[in-house]
């Protein structure tokens, strides 16, 4: 195992120098949340593709196919789908709003008093979501190392809050960049095809299993549209992913580069369900469908090679966990804290944040690894944080995108009523449910029609300056928000 842990150590050694070269580059809170909004389309496809093929997609999607056979792919596949419908339909005109949070979009688009409430909850999905990443260092460095369990989450964890915390968004950027092309040797041109080859072929691996495993909708028609529901729409919404929308150069680049990564997905969502498929031939009695991943690394590649997939699913752990860890920070800082302590100024001198956002993302990355140790079930807590993200925000977002009659109102009245019907509906129904992200979305929608028809149009100076942003004449955010009512 000594070449496995050379490959392994050198990469990690390279995480955290390339966080110290970002320290050098960040020197502004754009050039430190967003690089600078600058990212050519080759950076921000792989950045962009990094960020959403996490260890969920990665692990969880090789063990859906262990589990499923080729319909395990649906999960990962929805969530290229969602990527896909942001970049061809959203990002150009997400990235000409200038603004760093989702809750700065939902206080432009109606007028101030909707950012509070909508920064908690996607703080409190960015938080799960890099607890969720943080927990998976564990499975990785238990292969590796035989580590315990606490200690691997510290590793992992620091490790990422390292450089994160050093270089924001350029450290992150170029780690994803790294991170993407070892996950596409790694995944994709490695173990896909060494698995394959071990299984006996496609031929070999159809006469071993069942049709079902063969059936592309085998994992059921009801899971699909749920996965849909969470996974597709949840890339519409989420502060991660708009996050890296933020870093265009351009339009061109937000839609042609979001595209690209898109599709990307679409593959890496087979490769992972073909991988757990074979690894099903191989190993028909393990004893849980996550350890297919790292049980056929550690059984069937050579020496060397190991230690590249391993990096490479340590890669995709990582970029996850940086991205959702520096959305997590930017949220607690810029919608929530600043609010709070009623210090937001817009369009002030952005050299002195820097150090304010670094603060942030050191604390919420301590919160993090901390909230891992204590948690267990990776499952529950992602599910939770997509319930509540969906459940939430996605109405009064694509609302205020598509809908001109939505209001300040409206939109609060929906953050407020999907959130609280998601929860009462997980503590009624169980928390792997369907039914709350159902009729949590059905009772947000129906809050947000209501209450903004029943309330005054939102003010025409506040959409006036809405369509000056969407249409990149003003770079700038407003001194002060616009009120939705004299």
């Amino acid at each position: 195992m000594a070449v496995d842990y050379t490959v392994i150590v050198v990469y990690l050694a390279g995480m955290l120098a390339m966080g110290w070269w970002g320290m050098r580059r960040a020197k502004s809170k754009s050039e430190f949340l967003v690089a600078g909004r600058r990212l050519g389309p080759a950076m921000y496809s792989g950045t962009m593709a990094a960020i959403v093929l996490g260890g969920a997609s990665t692990i969880g999607g090789v063990g859906l196919g262990y589990k499923y056979g080729l319909s395990g792919a649906w999960m990962v596949f929805t969530i290229g789908l969602g990527l896909l419908a942001l970049s061809v339909f959203f990002s150009a005109r997400i990235a000409r709003l200038k603004v760093y949070t989702v809750s700065e979009m939902l206080d432009l688009r109606y007028g101030g008093r909707a950012g509070v409430i909508s920064g908690v909850v996607m703080w409190a999905y960015t938080l799960m979501l890099a607890v969720t990443s943080t927990i998976a260092y564990a499975t990785i460095f238990d292969v590796l190392f035989d580590m315990n369990r606490t200690l691997a989450i510290v590793l992992g964890g620091s490790i990422v809050v390292a450089y994160s915390t050093l270089g924001g968004m350029w450290s992150i950027t170029l780690t994803d960049m790294v991170q993407f092309v070892v996950k596409t040797i790694g995944v994709l041109l490695l173990l896909l095809p060494i698995a394959v080859v071990k299984a006996g072929g496609f031929s070999g691996m159809k006469a071993k299993l069942p049709t079902s495993y063969f059936d592309p909708l085998g994992i059921g028609g009801e899971t699909i549209f749920t996965y849909v529901l969470i996974y597709t729409f949840g890339m519409l919404i989420g502060q991660d992913i708009w996050q890296r929308v933020f870093t265009a150069r351009d339009d061109r680049t937000a839609k042609w580069g979001g595209t690209v990564s898109g599709t990307y997905c679409l593959v890496y969502a087979v490769a992972g369900s073909v991988i757990g498929t074979a690894a099903k031939v191989l190993y028909p009695k393990l004893a849980s469908p996550d350890d297919a991943f790292a049980t056929i690394v550690k059984d069937e590649l050579p020496i060397g090679v190991r230690g590249l997939v391993l990096a490479a699913a340590l890669a995709a752990v990582m970029s996850t966990s940086s991205g959702a860890l520096i959305a997590c920070a930017t949220v607690a800082n810029n919608d929530i804290w600043s609010r709070l302590r009623g210090i937001v100024r817009p369009g002030g001198e952005e050299h002195d944040e820097v150090k304010g956002n670094r603060v942030f993302i050191l604390i919420m990355g301590l919160a993090v690894i901390g909230t891992a140790i204590a948690l267990n079930n990776v499952v529950e807590a992602l599910t939770v944080a997509y319930n509540l993200l969906v459940g939430g925000l996605l109405v009064p977002i694509l609302g205020g995108l598509l809908w001109k009659r939505g209001t300040v109102q409206g939109a609060l009245a929906a953050v407020i009523v999907g959130g609280l019907a998601v929860i009462g509906l997980m503590a009624g129904y169980g928390i792997l449910a369907n039914e709350p992200v159902y009729y949590g979305l059905l009772a947000s929608l129906a809050a947000y029609l209501v209450v903004s028809l029943a309330t005054r149009p939102t003010d025409e100076r506040v959409l006036a300056v809405w369509r000056d942003r969407l249409a990149g004449k003003s770079p700038e955010l407003p001194s002060e928000p616009v009120p939705a009512h004299q």
